[in-house]
């Protein structure tokens, strides 16, 4: 496999397989664009051709073209080598001793695939559950593209074959394609007389399958989805992805419906930037940023654009605003389309494809949209008043530009007659409701009159990036790195490193010495990743002295969090003197933040 490895990388170049994902522009011998795996304004991310790596100084994103389409196309190592693979036109070659060792997942993907194709075997001559398919619209070549198939009604059919093949009955069952019978004896399928939906990682790999029952009766329930397993996280993996991802890429927005069969149905009418839920909802759970950023997987990675379409019945309204929630807390644009009463986005194409083609084409801000719903649906002005601190100033505290907000607070006191100031202090309300949910999360604070203090906190961290502290500190540690690689006399050489390195260790409060030990095995990456960053700087001594700022207003904010903490444990011991040499210790803290705050002001005046 090595050699596989090693064929792909001289073929592929990293700034082309990152390019067709990120937006790159030049900057000195490296590329930069907007990091792809977390939220930001200002690029971050950098891109080295010489070195064939890439490093995000924002959230410690890094690596090669192979841990980038990993972690951006949520596969595994052997995932990404499929996807790069295909794209170098390079053979996959196993060595003898990599085809003996095969792990317990790649054994998981193998089923998968083996009753993928005994499904679509069970299809070929099945006539009503082929008459089914048509009458809901589908075309051979639509069934044979999405690899649809057929669950017999029987009991054991597929738990037969897959042991015919030699798999266990312990992997079938890891698998969610058995279950054990209550006796405990014996194991039986799954899915039984049911149309089947294989779901595909974004490699295009089977991991799960959802089955709609045939023939309809009053105690089964009309889907059934694979349980989750190795493979197969529900709230990580989007229906259509693998199919929808070099549309949305090319369209610049993604459309996401509820059901597969809406899916389907537009992919076969000429759409193909579609995905939908893998068989259940989106998380309500919108305070924590992560869970949300696993919801939608890779969708917000490849365009920051989306419109949701959901049944015209007051439920899909609901979810769509649950779901137009989460994108908003990450800082997508969103939208809603509308449908007719009674279609869902399947009827609406195969009545009429323009009444889809419309849909999209008028769909509405959701902010706009539900504003509009609350207006046509409430009783009486009283009503819209309340309704819209319910429904839409959520809405509105997510965005995350103020001039955002206040467009849309506008527009909002034009239609309902609500002040802008009434409007404006909710919002805020809202927002700091939210900041204290995430500060909460982070620091393990539960005194909520505490808790209601702290402003303008900053989003919680992915618990697999490095702290701010961590990033600035390697940033600080890099230029003095990448200043003393520099000839004495070079023109790019204009930090004074000595006083560079006391100022680090004043802020963080350890020797420098101390602080380039510990990272020792990452200077030369970390001088790589100053140059990148600062060689194009057209004044690097006060971008020096900004990043020695940034270091001691992160120290200080971090110390600041930790006394409130011990703030709120005094006072549950009714312990009134520490109390107040803690709240002294915050008055300090917050002195020199101010002071930090103060040199920057006069910096920036200069």
């Amino acid at each position: 496999m090595s050699t596989t490895v090693e064929q792909i990388k001289s073929r592929l170049n990293v700034a082309d397989v990152i390019g067709a994902y990120v937006e790159l522009n030049k900057a000195g011998n490296s590329l930069k664009g907007k990091c792809p795996f977390h939220n930001e304004k200002t690029p971050s991310f950098f891109v080295s051709p010489d070195r064939g790596t890439y490093y995000c100084f924002g959230c410690g994103a890094k690596g090669d073209i192979f841990s980038f389409v990993e972690q951006f196309e949520g596969l595994d190592f052997k995932g990404a080598l499929k996807v790069l693979a295909d794209k170098a036109g390079v053979e996959i070659v196993w060595s003898r001793e990599e085809r003996g060792v095969v792990d317990e997942k790649e054994k998981l993907y193998e089923i998968m695939e083996e009753s993928t194709k005994f499904f679509e075997k069970n299809l070929e001559g099945a006539k009503d559950a082929n008459a089914y398919l048509v009458k809901r619209g589908l075309k051979p070549e639509t069934i044979k593209e999405f690899r649809l198939g057929l669950a017999l009604s029987e009991w054991r059919t597929l738990h037969t074959y897959l042991r015919s093949k030699g798999y266990s009955d312990a992997l079938i069952e890891k698998a969610g394609l058995a279950k054990m019978a209550e006796s405990g004896k014996g194991y039986y399928d799954r899915f039984r007389g049911r149309i089947i939906f294989p779901i595909f990682d974004s490699g295009g790999r089977v991991i799960a399958f959802t089955g709609r029952i045939l023939v309809e009766d009053e105690q089964s329930a009309k889907y059934l989805n694979s349980p989750e397993t190795p493979l197969f996280i529900k709230a990580n993996i989007l229906y259509g992805i693998d199919k929808a991802k070099s549309a949305i890429r090319q369209k610049g927005y993604s459309v996401f419906v509820e059901g597969q069969m809406d899916l389907i149905l537009c992919h076969q009418a000429g759409y193909k930037n579609i995905v939908a839920g893998s068989g259940t909802a989106l998380t309500d759970s919108v305070t924590n940023k992560d869970e949300a950023v696993n919801n939608f997987g890779i969708i917000r990675r490849l365009s920051n654009n989306i419109i949701f379409v959901y049944d015209a019945d007051e439920a899909g309204q609901k979810a769509a605003e649950r779901s137009a929630e989460i994108a908003l807390s990450l800082g997508m644009d969103v939208k809603i389309a509308s449908l007719p009463d009674g279609l869902d986005p399947a009827d609406a194409i195969l009545k009429d494809v323009e009444i889809w083609k419309n849909a999209l084409k008028n769909a509405n801000h959701v902010i706009e949209f539900v504003l509009e719903m609350v207006i046509k649906t409430a009783p009486d002005e009283r009503r819209v008043a309340r309704m819209v601190s319910e429904r839409v100033l959520p809405l509105v505290s997510r965005l995350d530009r103020t001039t955002e907000q206040a467009h849309f607070i506008k527009i909002i006191k034009e239609k309902t007659g609500i002040s802008e100031e009434a409007l404006g202090a909710d919002v805020k309300k809202f927002a700091q409701r939210q900041s204290a949910e995430k500060f909460a999360k982070k620091e393990g604070m539960q005194a909520p009159r505490f808790l209601e203090q702290r402003r303008n906190t900053r989003p919680v961290a992915s618990t697999n990036a490095p702290s701010r502290k961590d990033s600035l500190l390697v940033k600080a540690i890099g230029m003095i790195c990448w200043q003393t690689l520099l000839p004495a006399d070079s023109d790019k050489r204009k930090v004074d490193i000595e006083k560079f390195k006391k100022g680090i260790a004043k802020a963080v409060g350890e020797d420098y010495e101390v602080l380039e030990k510990n990272i020792s095995g990452i200077l030369s990456d970390a001088a790589f990743e100053a140059e990148a960053y600062y060689s194009g700087s057209a004044n690097l001594e006060e971008d020096s002295e900004e990043l020695l700022m940034a270091l001691e207003e992160d120290v200080l904010k971090r110390r600041f969090a930790e006394v409130m903490k011990e703030i709120v444990q005094a006072e549950r011991s009714k312990n009134e003197s520490l109390a107040k040499e803690l709240l002294v210790a915050c008055q300090e803290i917050t002195k020199k933040l101010e002071e930090i705050a103060q040199k920057r002001r006069v910096i920036k005046k200069q």
